[in-house]
C-alpha cells in the first residue's frame, strides 16, 4: 500500500496539513454511516449524561469540565450534543438523532467497523510514510455536524488537549465521510502556523476542584485573513498537524457534514502528559496502530 509521495511529505511539513482526497472508497464511507446510524439508533442517555459540547473556553468549563461523563469517556463510546437541543428539564427540543454533536472517544477500539478503518492498511501505509515509528491511537470522533445545527469550532490547536512532551508527536487523522464545502462548515487552517508551539492547554483540575479541568495560557486573538478554507470531497482524508491553527464555521446549510476523526502518537521517545484530560486506562491502553 503506497503512503505519501516525497512532495506530499514536503507540503505537510510546510503546511501543517495535507489532503488527500478519494482516501476512502464509497462502500468505505457508507459502511461508517451506517454503523453509526445503528449506535445512534440504540443510544440510551441518562438526563444527567447530557452533556453539550462546546469549543469556548467558558463554556467547556462548565459543561465538559463539571461532568464525569466527558472526563471518563476516553475508553468508552459516549454522546455529546449541540447547544440548544434541550430544555430545562434535560428533554430534546429536536429529533434525538438531530441532536448530536459528536461520538467518542473510543469507536477505534470498541466497535469493529471504526476499528477496521483505523487500523487499515492504507493509514498504516501514510503514518509510515511520515516516519512514525510506534503510533498508538489516542482517541477517535464521529463528528456530524448537523443541518442548521451544528457549531462553529472555533479556532486551536489539537496539542491544547492532547499535550505531549516533546511536542510534534500527535497527529489528526480526518475523514470526510459527506462533501465538507464552504456552507456546511468545512475545515479552515493558518499554514504554517505548527511551528510556533502551543499557546493553551486544558489540563485537569487537582482533585477536589469545583471544575475538572482548568486552562494554562491563552488562546490569543487569530488574524481571520491567515485562514484558508479546506473544502474536500466524500472520502477525503485530512492530516492534521498536531500544532497547525484550524477552525470550522458553524452548519447553516440544509446538508450535514459528517466525519470521522482520530489522532495518533508517536510514542517513540515521547511522553504523554499525566496533565491530559485523556488517560490511558488498564481496561483500554492507548492501542497500537500497526497490526
Amino acid at each position: 500500500m503506497a503512503g505519501l509521495s516525497p512532495s506530499q511529505l514536503q507540503k505537510f511539513r510546510d503546511d501543517g496539513f495535507l489532503v488527500l482526497e478519494g482516501f476512502l472508497s464509497a462502500d468505505e464511507c457508507v459502511a461508517m454511516q451506517q454503523r453509526i446510524g445503528e449506535i445512534v439508533a440504540e443510544m440510551d442517555v441518562p438526563l444527567h449524561c447530557r452533556t453539550e459540547f462546546s469549543t469556548q473556553e467558558e463554556e467547556q468549563i462548565r459543561a465538559q469540565g463539571s461532568t464525569e461523563y466527558f472526563l471518563s469517556s476516553g475508553d468508552k463510546i459516549r454522546f455529546f450534543f449541540e447547544k440548544g437541543v434541550f430544555d430545562k428539564k434535560g428533554n430534546f427540543l429536536v429529533p434525538p438523532e438531530k441532536s448530536i454533536n459528536k461520538i467518542g472517544h473510543a469507536l477505534h477500539a470498541h466497535d469493529p467497523v471504526f476499528r477496521s478503518i483505523t487500523h487499515s492498511p492504507k493509514v498504516q501505509a501514510v503514518a509510515r510514510s511520515l516516519g512514525l515509528q510506534m503510533p498508538v491511537v489516542i482517541q477517535s470522533m464521529y463528528i456530524f455536524k448537523q443541518p442548521h445545527l451544528g457549531g462553529e469550532v472555533t479556532p486551536h490547536q489539537d496539542a491544547t488537549f492532547l499535550y505531549t512532551e516533546p511536542l510534534g508527536r500527535v497527529l489528526g487523522i480526518w475523514l470526510a465521510l459527506e462533501d465538507a464545502t464552504l456552507e456546511n462548515g468545512c475545515l479552515w487552517f493558518i499554514p504554517g502556523s505548527h511551528t510556533g508551539g502551543v499557546s493553551r492547554r486544558m489540563v485537569r483540575a487537582p482533585a477536589g476542584s469545583a471544575s475538572g479541568i482548568s486552562f494554562l495560557g491563552a488562546e490569543p486573538d487569530r488574524d481571520n485573513s491567515l485562514f484558508v478554507p479546506t473544502p474536500v470531497g466524500r472520502g477525503a482524508l485530512v492530516l492534521i498537524h498536531g500544532e497547525v491553527v484550524h477552525k470550522s464555521e458553524q452548519n447553516l446549510s440544509a446538508r450535514s457534514r459528517h466525519a470521522y476523526t482520530f489522532h495518533l502518537m508517536d510514542t517513540s521517545g515521547t511522553v504523554w502528559s499525566p496533565e491530559n484530560w485523556l488517560q490511558p486506562t488498564a481496561e483500554l491502553p492507548f492501542p497500537p496502530l500497526y497490526t
